[in-house]
């Protein structure tokens, strides 16, 4: 019998993935980047405090000034979340392509070692709009999640281009515009979503709790 990877020897829980793909372009300096820092620490307070949400929910971070793997798929007991600074343009279409690579080498990961997973997430956060080719992303993006191959979840933050976002996000998800800067609400409530999903069988339907901390655009 082939010898699994570490992480998955030590902890042979079923895997719940979310990729958090974070635009810390030059608009989000100052209080949108401090608060989306704060968003990420509630995030890790929040899901470790369930004992089996920690042990399930595996988080990577894609940063896009310069798109940067800015934390590998680690699930929450590991995780420290990083302070993030705002620099650079929005490789947004880049941004999508390379975390929905990362994703699938996860994936591979996750079978070649037996390990069960649920439907990933991909939640995607900007405050601006690409400054790149962003077609492909787009088409790969409702391609993917219509196949069920991961969910993808679009938030604008004020001075977004929403008309691109819709553009972008699946068609039966369209994005959502946050509150003022209320990331912290944000990740509780992904938080809860995960918690929800980790708790429940793989494949399974969940009620995912309502959308208190934006406005979806239609």
């Amino acid at each position: 019998m082939p010898v699994g990877m570490p992480e998955f020897v030590e902890n042979p829980e079923n895997r719940c993935p979310v990729i958090l793909l974070l635009d810390t372009s030059g608009s989000m300096s100052g209080q949108p980047i401090q608060e989306l820092n704060r968003g990420l620490a509630a995030f890790k307070e929040d899901v470790i405090k369930d004992a089996q949400a920690s042990l399930s929910v595996e988080v990577a971070i894609v940063t896009f000034g310069p798109v940067r793997l800015t934390q590998d798929f680690v699930t929450i007991d590991h995780f420290t979340p990083p302070k993030l600074e705002a620099d650079g343009v929005t490789p947004m279409g880049a941004a999508i392509e390379y975390a929905l690579d990362l994703l699938e080498k996860r994936k591979q990961s996750y079978k070649d070692n037996g390990v069960h997973y649920y439907r990933p997430w991909v939640f995607l956060i900007t405050d601006g709009a690409p400054t790149d080719d962003w077609g492909g992303a787009a088409q790969r993006v409702r391609q993917e999640d219509a196949q069920r191959r991961m969910l993808f979840f679009t938030v604008g933050v004020q001075g977004a281009d929403m008309h691109k976002l819709r553009q972008i996000a699946p068609l039966e998800r369209p994005p959502v515009t946050l509150n003022g800067l209320d990331f912290r609400s944000l990740f509780v409530w992904l938080s809860t979503s995960m918690k929800r999903v980790s708790s429940g069988k793989v494949g399974e339907a969940v009620a995912l709790p309502p959308v208190g901390w934006g406005q979806i655009t239609t």
